[in-house]
């Protein structure tokens, strides 16, 4: 934007000032990248159109190649310069928000979907569909329902109600949140629409959003919300929902927000709305409110006492820091970090993540080789 295009924008807002009494609204800057989307860009770029067209409080802008003068666009030609470009508007404050595909989170950081009930059209929340929590199960799950409740009440549910789905270490999470809520951090348990009902939820209770936040792990999370969104379309196409969600996580300060590559115009169109709703809902604060709250009622000695988890006090390895740009994918979840342990014992440095295909071992390009050659001598590939 020119300094006569700033100026303009001044002289505009004191004229809608003097006309009604009131100051025009502060847009919600959100930026969306063009590339990886099994659709191509332009399906994309019509999503853009169409929020832009039904909802007047958004500055929207692009980051990929140039092919429309209908937004701003940051010029890219590759999936690594869109999110290098995308984090550097972020941080600077050029963008409030930004939608992305195939997004590395660092490990702790998992994403809260949207979706629409079938039954009945309610809204609900799926805590998690992407990235991980924890590499534990049990714990990532009790760490899930505190991100759900955290997104549920950035836009504006004061007491979501909170159910988990029934699958493995549900019975154990659901203890830890009961011993969280006993400990004073408030959760409103859900019934299950199933005879006994009960705050652990069945498949029916996904049909009917029996809970304002569904929580579950990352890759059944995935699963639903690739079915919910796609079973009208027979798969290929997702139409239904608001896309994975915002990440979410301990001093995870970005709002980023992941779309499927499958997903048609009107994901992204609902997607930039989820984008702007948290920004202007302060999820971030919500987010450390939450966690505040939970850790005053125990979180951390409820997560470190519970059976299975593994000791956490063994001495940390010292590995020169790089710069991590090259992922490597394949390694099961349940030993992550061990894998990683064993590069940096060979003297790698390495870092774990979460994409959207799963996990991933984050090492340095000139580390690529040697790292892939050690774990599969190790067996983790």
């Amino acid at each position: 934007m020119t300094d006569i295009d700033t100026i303009k924008d001044i002289i505009n807002d004191a004229a809608d000032y003097i006309e009604t009494g009131k100051a025009k609204a502060q847009k919600v800057k959100v930026g969306l990248t063009l590339l990886g989307s099994e659709h191509g860009p332009q399906e994309l770029i019509r999503g853009a159109r169409a929020a832009a067209k039904d909802f007047d409080d958004l500055d929207i802008s692009l980051i990929g190649p140039k092919l429309t003068d209908d937004f701003c666009t940051y010029e890219a030609d590759s999936e690594g310069d869109v999110h290098t470009i995308m984090e550097k508007l972020l941080d600077s404050g050029e963008l409030d928000a930004a939608l992305t595909m195939h997004y590395n989170f660092p490990l702790g950081v998992s994403t809260v979907g949207r979706l629409v009930s079938p039954a009945n059209g309610k809204e609900f929340f799926l805590s998690t569909t992407t990235g991980t929590s924890s590499t534990d199960r049990v714990k990532a799950l009790t760490l899930n329902t505190v991100y759900g409740i955290a997104v549920a009440k950035s836009l504006g549910n004061s007491k979501p109600t909170v159910g988990i789905l029934n699958i493995d270490g549900a019975r154990q999470a659901e203890k830890n949140c009961k011993q969280l809520k006993d400990n004073g951090f408030p959760i409103n348990f859900a019934q299950s629409v199933r005879k006994g009902g009960g705050a652990v939820l069945r498949g029916n209770d996904i049909l009917t959003a029996s809970a304002d936040v569904i929580v579950t792990d990352t890759l059944t999370g995935n699963l639903l919300n690739k079915l919910m969104s796609s079973f009208t379309s027979g798969g290929t196409y997702e139409v239904t929902g608001y896309g994975y969600g915002p990440g979410v996580g301990e001093n995870f300060d970005k709002t980023v927000l992941i779309l499927s590559r499958a997903s048609g115009s009107p994901i992204v169109k609902n997607a930039i709305k989820y984008a702007a709703e948290l920004v202007k809902g302060k999820l971030m604060t919500h987010v450390a409110d939450e966690l505040k709250s939970a850790k005053s009622a125990g979180l951390t000695d409820i997560l470190e006492t519970m059976p299975g988890v593994k000791d956490e006090g063994a001495k940390e390895i010292k590995v020169t820091k790089k710069v991590v740009t090259k992922d490597i994918a394949g390694v099961d979840i349940l030993v992550l970090e061990d894998a990683v342990k064993a590069l940096k014992l060979n003297g790698i440095y390495a870092e774990s993540g979460m994409g959207c295909t799963g996990p991933v071992i984050l090492v340095a390009d000139e580390d690529e080789q040697p790292a892939r050659k050690i774990l599969i001598d190790e067996k983790y590939l």
